[in-house]
């Protein structure tokens, strides 16, 4: 297989971004014929696309990946969806104006709040979250945009937050330097309440200075992001996609700062071997855990 298909999200976000770089390590590395197709709804887009043979490679977030194995809601049918490597685990997080009165994500009830594309994984995070928290979709009015669409709605003063995913994301960065912003804390115990209630979330910190208008540490909820395949995709291609991740661990974090810590996302293998990245009970692709084999993280 020479030409690889992999899936991302909109153009300008986190997926599409990671995509960019290790098509970019692909072609450099073998020659691959690299498309890096855009997803409105990214995770759910991505794998109903690889079941139609329509991709190679899809990014998702971990929450998603055995939803699409099992055929729970939103999938109709299973697909026959593989693991191939985790792609980062960064913190998601709602911005509002630097002059807004909200101050805490439950601040947001009986606001308007966008919180991405219709059917997008970003809008079933808000739904994971908001139901561990007790508040139902109809405490507040949920909008919903592109990330794009919902920085302009929140600048000009039509949305009171916006939901974004994980930083560095040119979007993001574009909204915080046209105006100033802020991001919303969590009370400290709904963070343990949602921590508590969803296996696929971790804490996370983002750090003073991430972008214009974090002016202190912050903690947030990051979700484990993956890449994936079909069982049917070449196991040599596999193998040569996660085989160049892990040669070019320092160079992806280099060229895109969310693959900071890839490393350590395959580190759990050395210990429980392929469960450790086995999200959803869906199965590591053989051609991967040959490459991490080879690479010495399983025996």
């Amino acid at each position: 297989m020479n030409a690889v298909r992999i899936g991302t999200s909109e153009k300008g976000g986190t997926f599409w971004s990671q995509g960019e770089a290790v098509a970019h390590l692909l072609r450099r590395s073998y020659g691959f014929e690299c498309q890096v197709l855009d997803a409105v709804e990214a995770s759910i887009e991505n794998a109903r696309k690889l079941e139609e043979d329509r991709l190679d490679f899809g990014f998702m977030a971990s929450n998603w990946i055995g939803r699409a194995r099992n055929a729970e809601p939103p999938f109709e049918k299973p697909v026959d969806i593989r693991m191939v490597a985790p792609a980062n685990s960064g913190a998601m997080f709602f911005i509002v104006r630097e002059d807004s009165s909200l101050q805490t994500v439950r601040d947001m009830i009986g606001r308007r709040v966008s919180i991405g594309p219709q059917g997008s994984g970003m809008v079933q995070h808000v739904h994971t979250i908001f139901g561990a928290l007790g508040i139902s979709l109809d405490e507040f009015e949920p909008v919903y945009l592109s990330f794009a669409e919902g920085g302009t709605a929140l600048e000009a003063g039509d949305v009171d937050a916006q939901w974004q995913c994980p930083y560095p994301n040119p979007v993001m960065r574009d909204i915080s330097e046209r105006f100033a912003v802020r991001v919303l804390d969590y009370d400290p115990a709904d963070l343990d309440e949602v921590l508590g209630a969803v296996d696929f979330y971790r804490p996370s910190i983002m750090a003073e200075g991430t972008f214009r208008g974090i002016a202190r540490d912050t903690r947030q909820l990051a979700v484990v992001n993956v890449i994936a395949a079909h069982a049917r995709t070449d196991a040599e291609t596999v193998r040569k996609f996660v085989s160049t991740m892990l040669d070019n661990l320092d160079e992806l974090a280099a060229a895109n700062p969310l693959f900071r810590g890839l490393g350590d996302l395959f580190e759990p293998l050395r210990k429980d071997g392929v469960a450790a990245l086995e999200f959803g009970g869906v199965p590591l692709h053989a051609g991967a855990v040959r490459a991490c084999r080879d690479a010495g993280y399983i025996d």
